[in-house]
């Protein structure tokens, strides 16, 4: 008797020949990060939820360094993009030796960068505070400060974490990043439970153990990229400068992080106008801010794949592999992202019980909740993760000009218009990120269709 094809038989994959990623591949690269994502965000809200239980001034200096701190973060995580993205293209075209060598240049650029940013936020602390966000109250100031500088201190271990990080995902290896990421993460939050009420720090506290977990896991991945048995290995690798790879990061990574930090800028300004109507209004935005990174978890997680998935796809020279896999991905990320977003939605009424805040200050929050991931159901994956599409192609320049000038027109003109002129405060702000992410839709989109992404990449030996 003829057995029948099982389930299994039928819904086999058939990819055209040569084709770098099956679906198991996708699930090992983007199931860790997306995991990773979560792990982040969670613990952000973590922070958020133990450090309210301090009060509102400390909730509002926090959140307030917390802009900052992701400001500068992205430049970290630009210059560790550009690294992938190099290291990606060098895997792509089966250059082993190569993309080592781009391994040992990101670390050196990323270490030297790190302790530059550490220095100037140090040093300048109190100015940078008044020249963002004015003058604060004196609870939410001193908060800060101390928030600051103790984050400061960590920046150099989370630049390297970033950089080693995103050599694993270069590799398609995101499973180990991940595994760090639970040590990392865990270790924060027993940090905060620690320092914050078993000692009685406050901020202090929750900036303490970010900066322990941060340079555990800092050290971990380090000493696991000295593995010879991994594709891209620091074990045999001259640390020396090689100024050629390095203008290929940097080609990549600059831009990139004029690009993120333009738009983490903007971001930080546009709460600048939320704190001239108060603390309420701060912790309400960072509320927020926490419950709407959970939204688009899925389509963060893949704008990282993308990285691996078209630098690898573009540096084999096969830009209809690289089309094959952008629809793909975009097409999940969608499906995914509007899953995630609307359970947000639909969970605020429990979510928000654990922040230990007035009754005005979350219905504020649930409100700037619904206009974030209701619209970032449509707009967000074609805002922001189509773009990882164009940098793993090494067509930079144009998402970096887009977004600079979306940002100042529209998300920071419109922002002020609406949220101080017309007196909505963060309401204004936030609908004013609306129209931001609509004319970035528009750009961008038409820029892959019009197929000009295909024209950057220079293949070297």
């Amino acid at each position: 008797m003829r057995r029948l094809p099982g389930i299994r038989e039928r819904k086999q994959e058939i990819l055209p020949a040569g084709y770098l990623f099956d679906n198991r591949a996708l699930k090992r690269l983007i199931a860790p990060l997306i995991i990773e994502q979560i792990l982040a965000v969670t613990v952000g809200m973590v922070d958020t939820m133990m450090v309210s239980s301090v009060g509102e001034a400390a909730t509002s200096g926090v959140s307030l360094v917390d802009m900052i701190n992701t400001l500068l973060i992205n430049v970290f995580a630009a210059v560790a993009t550009g690294g992938a993205v190099v290291a990606s293209q060098y895997l792509g075209q089966k250059n082993r030796k190569r993309a080592c060598e781009s391994a040992v240049q990101l670390l050196i650029v990323t270490g030297i960068i790190s302790l530059l940013v550490m220095g100037v936020s140090i040093l300048f602390r109190r100015g940078l505070l008044h020249l963002l966000y004015g003058n604060l109250e004196p609870d939410v100031m001193k908060n800060a400060l101390v928030y600051l500088v103790i984050s400061a201190v960590s920046y150099p271990f989370l630049a390297i974490y970033n950089s080693c990080a995103a050599l694993f995902r270069s590799m398609g290896n995101s499973k180990i990043s991940m595994q760090v990421s639970v040590v990392m993460n865990g270790i924060n939050i027993f940090g905060d439970a620690v320092f914050i009420f078993g000692f009685h720090m406050g901020v202090a506290g929750a900036a303490f153990a970010s900066l322990i977990s941060r340079m555990i896991a800092c050290v971990i991945l380090m000493v696991r990229l000295f593995d010879p048995k991994m594709e891209i290995t620091l074990k045999g690798t001259k640390f020396s400068w090689n100024q050629r790879i390095v203008g290929r990061i940097l080609q990549i990574g600059i831009p990139s992080g004029v690009e993120n930090s333009i738009f983490q800028l903007g971001r930080v300004i546009g709460v600048g106008f939320i704190t001239t109507f108060g603390t309420t209004q701060i912790a309400a935005n960072a509320v927020a801010n926490n419950l709407d990174a959970l939204g688009i978890l899925p389509a963060q997680a893949m704008n990282l794949a993308l990285i691996t998935v078209i630098g690898q796809c573009v540096g084999a020279g096969d830009y209809k592999q690289a089309e094959y896999y952008a629809k793909k991905l975009m097409k999940l990320t969608y499906l995914i992202n509007g899953v995630c977003c609307m359970t947000v939605i639909a969970t605020m009424p429990l979510t928000l019980k654990l922040y230990g805040l007035s009754e005005e200050t979350l219905v504020l929050a649930a409100t700037l909740v619904l206009i974030h991931n209701g619209f970032a159901v449509l707009l967000w994956p074609a805002s922001f993760t189509l773009t990882s599409v164009l940098r793993a192609a090494n067509d930079v320049k144009y998402p970096m000009c887009i977004s600079m000038l979306s940002m100042i027109l529209v998300r920071l003109g419109f922002g002020y218009m609406l949220c101080v002129g017309q007196g909505w405060g963060a309401l204004g702000v936030w609908a004013a990120t609306i129209l931001d992410w609509t004319v970035r839709v528009i750009c961008f989109v038409r820029r892959y269709r019009s197929g000009k992404w295909k024209q950057y990449y220079r293949a070297d030996a």
